[in-house]
């Protein structure tokens, strides 16, 4: 059943890292209600495709009709955490805000899922994960020194820095909550999640360890043993040889040879980086991997999706599984006690209205 079995959830719909953010909730065994509006989703995949609604059951409510918001605030009165992601204000002039839930449920924990935060000159403005991350100044650390910053798909902010520091900021409420009977608001900004993963680099900067400027440093491909390599047909190779014993195994099954640079030897990185890019460029991507396998020299080939579900390794744990015909990636993290698993497919809007409404005992639309 997972760990947060018996945790009710009610989730007001709408995209990126709010649902991700419920749907771990409720891979962690929480019984996830996602309120739908009425129609077809703004954006996005085929509801039964879109596997942020997996282990999760959903109502149909219209909060612009009069009766919308007061099924709603039954349904809150039932929960124990709230996600939205609405911009700051919309919930409120909804009528289902935190003031209005909390009246229903004290100790309710209400997480509030955005890219700007509550407040600031900016709450108010449209924004998307790659512009947060650029305030944030973790994408301009991302990419070659002489190149344009590199995007990461929308998983540096919107999950990263945003999905996971709300379930983390809605256990530690539900936490107070359960001892002190005391719900509160958990403000979740997508900016500040983002710009606390870069703690240790902060550390780094104030010791003068790291220069403010990206594709210059130890770990963001500016040293010759920690970047990516081309190989003579098209793949990469990941390479990650940064303690000593790693690097000279590296070096030995590269064959780099006694002439090349030393490790640590600063001036000559730029020859190190091509005398390295040579090699790779020698062989086969699968040539590569054949060499390094079952070795400690840090090199790994660079995969896609699917090359990366059909993995030896991740075949073996089961981190990615077919569940009802879609290939996905399974629950993590995982429990001894307690263990996850894939209970339901994605939820069509509306599903499980009246289910839902029996369940919690709320008084059905």
């Amino acid at each position: 059943m997972g760990p947060l079995a018996g945790v009710r959830v009610l989730e007001l719909a709408g995209i990126g890292p709010g649902p991700f953010a419920a749907m771990l909730l409720a891979d962690l065994g929480a019984d996830v209600v996602r309120v739908d509006r009425p129609g077809p989703p703004a954006i996005g995949p085929d509801p039964a495709f879109d596997l942020t609604n997996r282990n999760k059951r959903s109502v149909r409510v219209d909060l612009k009709a009069p009766d919308g918001p007061g099924l709603v605030l039954g349904l809150a009165a039932r929960a124990d955490l709230l996600v939205e992601g609405y911009r700051p204000g919309v919930a409120e002039r909804l009528g289902v805000g935190p003031e209005a839930c909390l009246a229903r449920n004290p100790a309710l924990v209400y997480g509030r899922m955005t890219g700007w935060g509550q407040d600031g000159p900016l709450a108010a403005r449209a924004g998307h994960d790659i512009g947060y991350l650029a305030t944030s100044g973790i994408l301009g650390l991302i990419g070659p020194a002489d190149g344009p910053p590199a995007i990461p798909a929308n998983l540096l902010g919107d999950y990263a820095g945003g999905s996971l520091y709300l379930v983390v900021g809605l256990l530690a409420a539900l936490q107070h909550a359960r001892r002190t009977g005391e719900g509160q608001v958990v403000d979740a900004a997508i900016v500040d999640g983002a710009a606390h993963l870069g703690a240790i680099l902060w550390g780094l900067l104030g010791a003068g360890q790291w220069h403010d400027r990206r594709g210059v440093n130890l770990l963001d491909g500016g040293a010759p043993f920690y970047g990516t390599y081309r190989a003579a047909d098209g793949g990469y190779l990941a390479v990650g040889a940064l303690e000593p014993q790693f690097w000279a195994e590296f070096a030995a099954l590269l064959e780099l040879g006694e002439d090349a640079p030393g490790q640590w030897d600063t001036e000559r990185w730029p020859e190190l980086r091509a005398r390295i890019a040579d090699r790779f460029a020698s062989r086969t991507q699968a040539e590569w991997t054949a060499v390094f396998e079952g070795s400690d020299a840090c090199v790994a080939p660079v995969l896609t999706l699917r090359q990366a579900a059909a993995h030896p390794h991740l075949a073996a744990r089961g981190t990615y599984t077919d569940h009802e015909g879609l290939t996905q990636p399974a629950p993590a993290p995982r429990f001894s006690a307690t263990p996850t698993a894939l209970r339901r497919p994605p939820a069509q809007p509306g599903e499980h209205t009246a289910e839902v409404f029996a369940d919690w005992a709320v008084e059905a639309p």
